[in-house]
């Protein structure tokens, strides 16, 4: 029988969680496991989690970037009654699946505002006669957490809950004791798999980006300021006379994204997120985005020229933390977000285009097989168990 796998997945804000996720659902897949996918977030526009069974709970998403309060599809705040029905969907979806492996995305380091449907479930699957192998997915960096005891709850957690945590990092470039420092008190369920990256897919090779300048900001909701800067940087930089491509996130309300149409001078193109965006890139002469986990490895794996200006605000540092560590590595140009202004922009483009191109062998980028390849591995050791 092959191994069945249910993957839970919620992103509150950027779609990163649910693209990291897909490329391991397509993993797992790849090696005959049946993997149902659950998503609790709003629907990702071109979504690929391979032939995984895709289960869309009631979705939400946080508020704003304080993650304090969980909003529905009308942007209304849950109350106990959707929490009910959104707990209750969840579990059904666990007693219908009976997995070998139940993977959770990010809890226990972060998603607290999901306590409400998690903890059952853990409980649920400790309590069940084929208990599941408990797996957290995580990727390499935290967000700081202020409270006082925080960071021990989470170990207690980890400890009674979780089998194995998975750190989708590699720990010559991110340790995950740099964002979590109780890390040594899970030290025997740790495993780093390397990045995860998106599948590549050669039919999506295009002519578009060829020679461009491509500029992404990932899903969109923080990212209008520097698209907007972006337009006004072209003419002062050495690349004004290729075409720049700017990709507004799904997320840009179409007012915002038809104002960045209307004010594009030209040789800027405008659209929103592409399919494609891995071929882009792979064919541009500079890339310029945001630090995020995703966008960051399909630069680095392209080795393309590249300038990162990392999201970063009083909740949210993330970004800025990798992007600094890439930046001493000489693999990018960092401007920060907090001084950006197009002239700045453009002396970083100038720096990019004269620095050498990156090579991808120096960091793992292969934790979507990898951890597929461990999954495997353990689901097989504890069959082999249970025959003996």
């Amino acid at each position: 029988m092959n191994p069945r796998i249910m993957c839970y997945v919620q992103h509150l804000v950027g779609t990163g969680h649910q693209w990291r996720v897909a490329a391991i659902s397509q993993a797992m897949c790849q090696r005959r496991m049946e993997v149902t996918y659950v998503s609790g977030g709003f629907p990702v526009p071109h979504l690929d989690i391979g032939p995984a069974r895709f289960v869309q709970l009631p979705p939400a998403r946080s508020a704003d970037m304080r993650y304090k309060t969980l909003v529905d599809e009308h942007g209304r705040p849950v109350d106990d009654n959707w929490m009910a029905v959104r707990r209750s969907a969840l579990l059904e979806t666990f007693r219908r699946c009976q997995p070998d492996v139940l993977l959770i995305e990010t809890f226990p380091f972060g998603r607290r505002l999901l306590r409400f449907e998690l903890l059952p479930l853990l409980d649920a699957a400790l309590g069940s006669c084929r208990r599941p192998y408990i797996v957290c997915s995580v990727r390499d960096i935290l967000e700081n957490r202020s409270k006082p005891g925080r960071n021990e709850e989470i170990v207690k957690l980890v400890n009674r809950y979780f089998d194995l945590v998975l750190v989708h990092s590699d720990a010559d470039i991110v340790p995950f004791h740099a964002t979590f420092p109780l890390a040594d008190c899970i030290s025997p369920k740790l495993c780093y798999t390397g990045y995860v990256m998106r599948s590549r897919d050669n039919s999506e090779l295009t002519a578009a980006g060829t020679g461009e300048v491509i500029v992404s900001a990932g899903g969109g909701i923080v990212g209008e300021h520097l698209l907007r800067v972006a337009m006004k940087a072209r003419s002062l930089s050495t690349l004004a006379r290729v075409p720049w491509r700017i990709l507004a996130g799904h997320n840009l309300p179409a007012t915002k994204f038809a104002s960045l149409r209307a004010q594009a001078p030209d040789g800027i193109i405008i659209e929103r997120n592409r399919a494609d965006f891995t071929a882009l890139v792979r064919c541009c002469a500079l890339s310029i985005s945001q630090g995020g986990y995703n966008t960051i490895l399909e630069v680095l794996d392209s080795g393309v020229c590249a300038v990162v200006v990392p999201y970063a605000d009083e909740h949210e540092n993330e970004q800025t933390l990798r992007a600094r560590l890439l930046a001493d590595r000489g693999l990018i140009e960092l401007v920060d977000s907090h001084t950006l202004t197009p002239s700045r922009l453009a002396r970083a483009v100038d720096m990019a285009v004269n620095r050498p191109r990156s090579t991808r062998s120096a960091i793992d980028m292969n934790g979507a097989s990898t951890t597929a390849r461990l999954i495997a591995e353990n689901v097989m050791q504890r069959r082999n168990a249970v025959s003996v």
